[in-house]
């Protein structure tokens, strides 16, 4: 029986791809610990395999009075006492085949992790395999799985959350995820609650970087690096607006990311599930940049406050409410987009002009106190500056 058990250990050894005398090491502390309770020992338990034979033996480790030591209060010396029971190979196998398993599992997690680790922030295709309350598994090929986690926020504060509101999953259907973590088997860290029954993978719906990887398999320019993602702002599910600039002189980056007729961003809208993506153009300008942001509103000025990153934004009255959004969403990612705080107010309220400089409109010195004489059909005046020699502004320069 003890050298049907050897081989039987060395088999799965080499067919488990797992190192022999380490699985025997494992075992032999784990049938340690079995034996101990088993039998009832006072002291500490060791078990030894034979390595050539495959006998199993148990013995009990009794200390030595004299190797007490006060200071430690320990025994430094023991003498081994030989408890081994009759039944002691089933035993074994009944640790061997736990050991294995559990051997098996690490050693899997282990191999993932190795080809994984390397790509957190790529984006793969998978099947889903099983939908529960709190995540989802996602099979990205034979023998590897990954879990996109939704759990509810409220009832579970440490978890994660990395599905679109309004989007569920249904089995066999086909998803584009983000790698965001690959859980590494060795770490030190407190670990996941499951986690030893969880996929080492961890995906995501929900982050910025999904965007910016769907482009690139849509964009041709983006991923030859002629267009460049400068930013991403995000209300999964809801809306997201994405800045790009070109790095060739002539190439349009938004046409590029839109694509011929809408095709290209409607690629990506519909892998979202119809998440509206306003792609704007990027400006070093921080006044253009965030009148860009504001799209689709139309902007008359932006009036910019370098030391405090503020910016205030006067759009035409009809604009005020496309500027801010439903809730105020527009306005927000525009926010985060830029990275500045934005003020918007209609031209009704009338705010004394900042700096030339700062100005999205009216680029030339003015004189102050001196508007421009165009007045709109509703009988509304213009409250831009004239330009210096002229009683228009450059917007209206048209009328003289």
């Amino acid at each position: 029986m003890a050298s049907e058990l050897m081989e039987a250990l060395q088999a799965l050894a080499h067919e488990k791809k797992i190192d022999e005398f380490y699985l025997l090491e494992r075992l032999e502390a784990s049938l340690a610990k079995s034996y101990q309770n088993i039998l009832d020992l006072e002291w500490d338990a060791r078990v030894t395999i034979d390595r050539a034979t495959g006998r199993i033996y148990v013995y009990e480790m009794v200390p030595v009075e004299e190797s007490y030591d006060e200071e430690t209060d320990e025994y430094t010396e023991f003498t081994e006492r030989d408890v081994t029971p009759s039944d002691v190979s089933r035993i074994a196998a009944q640790n061997a085949k736990g050991v294995i398993a559990a051997m098996v599992r690490e050693a899997g997690r282990q191999s993932i992790y190795e080809e994984f680790s390397d790509r957190v922030g790529d984006i793969v295709t998978g099947t889903v395999l099983q939908v529960t309350p709190d995540f989802t598994i996602i099979k990205i090929r034979d023998g590897v799985e990954a879990e996109l986690p939704h759990y509810d926020q409220k009832r579970n504060p440490n978890e994660r959350n990395e599905r679109p509101a309004g989007e569920h999953y249904r089995h066999n259907q086909r998803l584009k995820v983000l790698i965001i973590e690959v859980r590494d088997p060795n770490s030190l860290e407190p670990r996941a609650r499951g986690e030893a029954a969880r996929p080492a993978i961890v995906v995501s719906r929900t982050h910025p970087d999904l965007i910016s990887r769907l482009f690139e398999l849509e964009v041709p320019e983006i991923y030859d690096g002629m267009v460049e993602i400068k930013n991403v702002a995000r209300e999964p599910g809801a809306r997201s607006k994405v800045a790009v600039a070109s790095r060739e002189p002539k190439l349009d980056p938004v046409g590029a990311c839109v694509g011929p007729k809408g095709s290209r961003v409607r690629m990506v809208v519909e892998e979202l599930r119809n998440e509206r993506v306003d792609v704007i153009q990027w400006d070093a300008d921080p006044a253009v940049y965030v009148a860009h942001a504001l799209s689709p509103a139309r902007v008359n000025r932006v009036l910019v406050d370098e030391e405090n990153h503020y910016a205030t934004v006067i759009v035409p009255d009809d604009q005020l409410s496309l500027a801010i959004g439903k809730e105020g969403q527009n306005a927000r990612l525009a926010a985060r987009l830029t990275g500045w705080h934005i003020d918007i107010k209609s031209t009704s309220f009338g705010i004394a002009p900042a700096p030339e400089e700062n100005m999205l409109i009216d680029e030339e010195p003015e004189e102050e106190g001196e508007f421009c004489a165009f007045v709109s059909e509703d009988g509304t005046p213009c409250r831009n500056h004239a330009r210096p020699g002229s009683r228009f502004c450059g917007v209206h320069a048209d009328c003289e």
